[in-house]
């Protein structure tokens, strides 16, 4: 059972990797002069799309969750607005946390305010998806050893990547390079982009590897 399910988690991930990979070189071929540099902010709005779609048609087929209950028409709206306002939220306090860390606060809103988006969709979207809008689920599933399922732990892994990444990516900014892809936000969304890339790849690969060592316990 365990490994069946390993097996989608493995799929999964795969498939959010290669969608991102051809956020890159689909949309080239239909709008000219696309490109991942040379229309960053074209190509954050693509790539966050790309990823949201993808993660909540993965999640109404998978199912990963556990805690996932039919309710009533009313309940599933409530539970709808309930993640887009924290989806909102979520934007709005990376944005506040990104300009705290170094970014223009006037200059390059929209820049730094898509970049906030892309990392919500890598890992407020990701929550919304496997737990929904429940911030004790996800205080439990980061908190040590909280993580019920193998989706668990793909979720904390890719949140970190993807954090980690964008953290990275700041680094070569201030350098004097005068490198394209040193222009504000390309280094961090790209960053954070692979780190959630990484993640994908390197979760199901972690969980094979430490499968004995891994139990599961109600809470």
């Amino acid at each position: 059972m365990r490994e069946a399910e390993l097996r989608r988690l493995l799929a999964a991930n795969l498939l959010s990797a290669v969608s991102i990979v051809l956020t890159a070189f689909v949309p080239p071929v239909f709008l000219s002069g696309f490109s991942v540099l040379g229309t960053h902010l074209a190509w954050l709005c693509v790539c966050s799309v790309c990823v949201s779609v993808l993660s909540v048609t993965l999640c109404l087929i998978l199912k990963p969750s556990q805690t996932s209950k039919r309710g009533s028409l009313s309940s599933k709206i409530s539970r709808f607005l309930k993640c887009c306002i924290y989806f909102f939220m979520s934007c709005i306090l990376f944005h506040a946390i990104i300009v705290l860390y170094g970014a223009p606060l006037i200059e390059s809103v929209t820049e730094t305010f898509l970049f906030a988006v892309l990392l919500s969709t890598f890992t407020t979207l990701q929550c919304l998806c496997l737990l929904g809008p429940n911030v004790q689920a996800w205080i439990r599933v980061f908190s040590r050893n909280g993580a019920m399922s193998i989706w668990e732990n793909s979720l904390q892994i890719t949140t970190m990547g993807s954090i980690l990444g964008g953290w990275f990516g700041a680094f070569p900014i201030p350098l004097d390079w005068d490198r394209p892809w040193q222009v504000w936000p390309i280094s961090c969304s790209l960053g954070a982009t692979f780190g959630y890339m990484a993640g994908l790849i390197i979760a199901p690969l972690w969980i094979h590897w430490n499968w004995k060592q891994l139990t599961y316990k109600s809470r």
